[in-house]
């Protein structure tokens, strides 16, 4: 890559957005149909100083807060955020997160397995401290994968939440199932985790400031349990009861959801193939 293709590519986006994209009006003097590098510095909430030292590549360390920001206000599409987060890791010379910490835990110890196993026909899942998904029973897919929630191919809680547009959709409460998923991370960041910080980082600038501004709301403390509402595009609206069990020695989490009511008991009975009263309401 070039040694500015960062501040290029900013620069580039820039040019492409008229301004009536952003509400601002054209104007007869205008040299570019582009933003003036005023007018984006101040839909982005930095400096003009700042976003040329940016684009001029004296400023290879954005934040990620920055980079939301400019991604937000560029109107960038998911893969354009992607790119640009690349990017900037990029010209800051990262590839991984700087050491330092334990990176998230993957194994999945066969102990666990059974356990998962054991839990048939309940949808119980396993995920780790970034919120990636790393086991599932057959009954947690059944009811995940008509909702795109397992597409990716490491899929995550929190990625799907804030930035696929199905999510909406899925979470009839989707701000609240989104204040929870904020007030996880939130907490998992106080412990100056390396690789939390670098996932905060790449969500900021993917998702925008729906998952930003999460962030930096007053600290609340996650929901442990709860009831969620799930739109499922084959068995309906269901109302499941979320418990969540920290494992010893590792940081990975087993949530299990159970029906809260005989409607959504039966639905789920239906959607995963078992006799009807497998699953029993809370």
């Amino acid at each position: 890559m070039s040694e500015n293709e960062l501040g290029t590519y900013l620069r580039d986006r820039r040019a492409a957005v008229r301004p009536a994209d952003v509400g601002l009006p054209g104007g007869a003097r205008r040299r570019a149909p582009g933003l003036r590098r005023s007018e984006l510095a101040t839909l982005a909430g930095v400096s003009v100083e700042y976003l040329a030292r940016l684009e001029q590549g004296r400023d290879r360390r954005p934040s990620g807060q920055v980079l939301a920001a400019l991604a937000d206000a560029l109107r960038l599409t998911s893969d354009e955020r992607v790119h640009v987060r690349r990017l900037a890791k990029a010209a800051a010379g990262e590839t991984f997160p700087c050491p330092g910490g334990q990176p998230p835990a993957r194994t999945v110890r066969p102990t666990v397995r059974a356990l998962l196993d054991r839990l048939e026909p309940a949808p119980a899942l396993l995920v780790n401290r970034l919120g990636d998904v790393l086991a599932f029973t057959n009954g947690y897919e059944r009811l995940a994968r008509p909702l795109g929630i397992l597409d990716d191919e490491q899929p995550n809680l929190a990625r799907y939440v804030f930035t696929d547009a199905r999510a909406r959709a899925a979470y009839p409460d989707w701000e609240r199932i989104a204040d929870d998923h904020a007030a996880i991370l939130r907490v998992a960041a106080v412990f100056d985790d390396p690789y939390v910080q670098d996932f905060l980082d790449g969500l900021a600038v993917e998702a925008g400031t729906a998952f930003t501004a999460r962030l930096a709301a007053p600290a609340t403390p996650p929901r442990r349990v709860g009831v969620e509402r799930l739109a499922h595009p084959e068995a309906g609206e269901l109302r499941l009861e979320r418990e969540i069990l920290d494992l010893a020695d590792v940081d990975q989490t087993l949530v299990v959801y159970l029906p809260v009511d005989e409607p959504t008991s039966a639905a789920l009975d239906h959607l995963t193939g078992r006799h009807p009263g497998a699953l029993r309401a809370v």
